[in-house]
């Protein structure tokens, strides 16, 4: 078979990834060859695949989640258009993995038609090599300003005869009139291939929400396949940072007598915030993000994330007094970490031509190396050891390299290439690689580290605390809640013959394209 079914939501944030990773676990728990696909995503939120010529790209973090739930191994033309925004004006627009142009609203219209086009011949390969293809929207299908050019939500479906179900969050209230306002907006053609609902994040008896199903029935000809229900456990991989809330996951009480308390800054353009996920696993570790500098004052540990714009965000850490907030941390004694884009804005001075093309500005002066950026992007997945033998794996995603450093500073990582990475001055850590504490070792030795500097004495890791596992299970509920609270009959037909050919037209519809 070649079925396939698009996950569009009411809004952004909806749920449409976390769904569509739930039926692709579900289908792959059933024996069904699946994979995930979503036209084009806008995140800073990447994950690193090598492509089949050896060299790394990129991929929406999302669409790399959505992979291990069925299974398989992340493939470019899971997400072959992926736009980082490095301002409110601008994204960087990532090609089947490769970095191909920097667009506006205005010039992206311009690079549409190749986009769509690579879009689609992916879709197209992909539903040759698998039994199902589970597509996820963006945004809304019904941002009728968008719709002549959409490649992404309907103009997908109507390219590839996708049936559709579109998933409300309930959370946010509203949950009905969006979905048939979503619904009213589209036009015929566009109506025709959506089959139903699904409605997500939902507390409290079910019995009170019946009615409004019913009703809901009624006014569009179409079923809700199921509500699921809010879950607090599910955290991990998301796709904006938005999503996160104050503090990442449930922390878990601690092995030792001491907590662990991590504030990570909440940059304007914070890229791959996921890296703080695996240190949110661990017992007795509290992970916050803040904007708050006097939050950063009650912290063990603050962290400097990654970035799509370094300098524009070192700019804003001086005007929030964010950054005298992290010297003040810093001059107290206490370990600082930063990463990617936030370890760029330890050094003494950065040079950039590229990115934000302001020349050299001065960093925060905390490490004693100089950043120079590079055109050239460098994205690579990388291996190394920590300390004595502790072994890590990371990806890097960076234009900015360490062009001059002080004899003597110790790497914090030494790459299998025998080079070291990144730097350790006291109690100030930084890398340019992402997604090191997902090696579980690393991650003890490094928060063992932290409460020596913080003068947390009774912390104690725990011993059996694994990253993969907990992702593992993230993903197997994610499967549960739709086995056990979707029409799964209902969805597998969906998938094997379409939608129902007598779906009415529910007026005013959006003139006919």
């Amino acid at each position: 078979m070649s079925g396939g079914l698009l996950v569009a939501g009411t809004t952004s944030d909806a749920g449409k990834s976390v769904l569509t990773a739930g039926i692709c676990r579900w289908l792959h728990r059933q024996g069904v060859k699946v994979a995930p696909f979503k036209a084009q995503n806008m995140s800073n939120n990447s994950a690193v695949v090598v492509g089949a010529d050896g060299r790394g790209g990129e991929i929406g973090r999302a669409q790399a989640m959505q992979a291990a739930a069925c299974g398989l191994a992340p493939d470019l033309r899971f997400n072959p258009v992926l736009l980082k925004p490095g301002s409110d004006l601008a994204s960087q627009v990532v090609l089947l993995g490769e970095a191909v142009d920097t667009v506006t609203a205005g010039t992206f219209r311009e690079l549409r038609p190749r986009l769509a086009q690579t879009a689609y011949a992916a879709l197209a390969e992909l539903r040759e090599a698998y039994d199902v293809v589970i597509c996820e929207g963006a945004g809304s299908p019904a941002e009728i300003n968008l719709r002549a050019g959409d490649y992404v939500n309907m103009g997908l479906a109507r390219h590839a005869g996708l049936p559709t179900i579109v998933v409300g969050d309930i959370d946010r209230g509203g949950v009905f009139a969006s979905m048939f306002g979503t619904l009213a907006l589209l036009d015929p053609a566009d109506q025709a291939l959506v089959a139903g609902f699904v409605i997500n994040k939902f507390r409290g008896d079910l019995g009170l929400l019946r009615p409004g199903l019913d009703m809901l029935r009624q006014v569009t000809g179409r079923p809700t396949y199921g509500v699921l229900p809010w879950s607090l456990d599910l955290w991990l991989d998301a796709e904006d940072s938005l999503a996160y809330g104050r503090v990442l996951g449930r922390p878990a009480a601690p092995h030792g007598t001491d907590w662990l308390d991590v504030a990570v800054v909440r940059l304007p353009r914070i890229s791959n915030a996921t890296d703080v996920e695996a240190l949110a696993t661990e017992p007795g570790v509290r992970v916050r993000l803040t904007v708050e500098p006097a939050e950063l004052a009650a912290a063990d540990l603050v962290v400097l994330p990654g970035s799509k714009s370094t300098v524009a965000d070192l700019a804003w850490l001086r005007e929030t007094g964010l950054a005298d907030a992290v010297l003040a941390h810093v001059a107290a004694g206490k370990p600082l970490l930063g990463i990617c884009g936030g370890f760029q804005m330890l050094a003494r001075e950065i040079h950039d031509p590229v990115e934000s093309r302001r020349g050299s500005v001065a960093g925060l002066g905390l490490l004693p190396i100089e950043i120079t950026f590079d055109p050239r992007k460098t994205v690579r997945q990388s291996v190394g050891t920590a300390g004595e033998g502790v072994p890590v794996r990371g990806y890097e995603i960076h234009h900015g390299y360490v062009s001059t450093a002080d004899p003597g500073l110790t790497p914090l990582i030494t790459a299998a290439d025998g080079t070291g990475e990144g730097a350790v001055l006291g109690a100030i850590h930084g890398t340019h690689w992402h997604g090191t504490f997902e090696s579980d070792e690393f991650r003890r030795r490094f928060l063992t580290e932290v409460a020596r500097l913080a003068g947390r004495h009774g912390f104690r890791v725990a011993p059996d605390t694994a990253f993969a596992a907990a992702r593992e299970r993230s993903l197997d509920l994610l499967g549960d809640l739709v086995e056990e609270h979707l029409d799964t009959d209902a969805l597998w037909r969906l998938i094997e013959s379409g939608p129902p050919a007598d779906l009415p037209f529910i007026p005013p519809g959006a003139p006919h394209l």
